[in-house]
């Protein structure tokens, strides 16, 4: 650790990008937004679908979709009366390219002690 960094290979993350990441699996690690995450793999979805899909309330559908629209790992967008959703690949991306620099860093020897 370097003032509040970690090296990994050629790219540095920093506390920020950790915290990132740490919001994300966070947000992640709940089951149900994880089936939303499962649901939208197959592309946009109406939130009528995934009401009936899931088998949720409407209310608590709308809260987990707004905790994973704020974490930036879904867009939504309005047409007439209903609300229609898709995940981020961006975020999607830039996770999994963090995760990919975990994994090939992970291997590293430690440097001796002195």
């Amino acid at each position: 650790m370097v003032d509040g960094c970690c090296l990994l290979g050629h790219m540095v993350l920093t506390g920020i990008a950790s915290e990132q990441a740490l919001q994300l699996l966070r947000v992640l690690a709940e089951p149900i937004r994880l089936q939303l995450v499962q649901c939208l793999g197959s592309g946009e979805r109406c939130v009528c679908e995934l009401t009936s899909e899931l088998g949720l309330a409407q209310s608590k559908l709308s809260f987990h979709l707004k905790v994973m629209k704020d974490a930036g790992l879904i867009t939504a967008r309005q047409q007439g009366r209903w609300s229609y959703y898709r995940l981020a690949p961006q975020t999607l991306i830039w996770l999994s390219s963090w995760l990919d620099q975990l994994a090939a860093s992970c291997n590293l020897s430690a440097l001796p002690c002195s």
